[in-house]
């Protein structure tokens, strides 16, 4: 019996107190004026900064579609884009519209871009772990999709990709393997 009243009285609590709130509400939405605006939050640059601003532009990354070919999708990104900051969002995969849609991302779900820049339009990409250790499938995907990526940064006359310093082969379509590979190499991925 007393086990029942106490469910009883905890439910009745329970119901007693989901009608409570600490943060009043209202019917219609409450304009902040500025004035009353101690955070910075309106203004036009980030608070504690000199006049410090982020601005951001949109930016292809190539992922995997349904019919197993590469596909440029975007991503939002801080102006100017950098190649690490883009392939960061390429690693991320694809969102979960995309997923949804039949999308996904041959590269490794724990990736690490250790550094990424671009350097005479020429993007070097030193990553923790090779791509060798993937399926040759995967490997010629992801490879793929860093190299598409890094064109639309800047990197248009190829990238070089590197683990710990030491420059990978990188496994083409063709079944070739070159340590300078361009997007032309894997041109026969995107979907036409």
């Amino acid at each position: 019996m007393s086990r029942t009243r106490g469910v009883a009285l905890s439910a009745l609590c329970a119901l007693l107190l989901s009608g409570c709130t600490l943060v009043p509400t209202e019917d219609s939405p409450t304009v902040v004026m500025p004035s009353n605006n101690q955070l910075g939050l309106l203004s036009p640059t980030i608070p504690g900064t000199n006049n410090g601003r982020v601005r951001f532009v949109t930016q292809l990354v190539y992922i995997v579609d349904a019919t197993g070919h590469l596909a440029p999708s975007s991503r939002i990104v801080p102006e100017p884009p950098t190649l690490l900051s883009v392939l960061q969002e390429l690693v991320l995969g694809p969102t979960a519209i995309e997923t949804s849609t039949g999308y996904s991302s041959a590269l490794p779900r724990k990736i690490v871009i250790v550094d990424a820049t671009v350097k005479d339009k020429i993007g070097y990409l030193d990553i923790a772990t090779p791509l060798s250790t993937l399926s040759q499938n995967r490997q010629v995907l992801a490879a793929g999709q860093l190299v598409l990526t890094a064109e639309d940064v800047g990197a248009t006359n190829g990238v070089q990709i590197s683990v710990e310093g030491v420059i990978q082969d990188v496994l083409l379509p063709d079944g070739k393997k070159l340590r300078l590979v361009t997007t032309e190499d894997f041109s026969t991925l995107l979907n036409h």
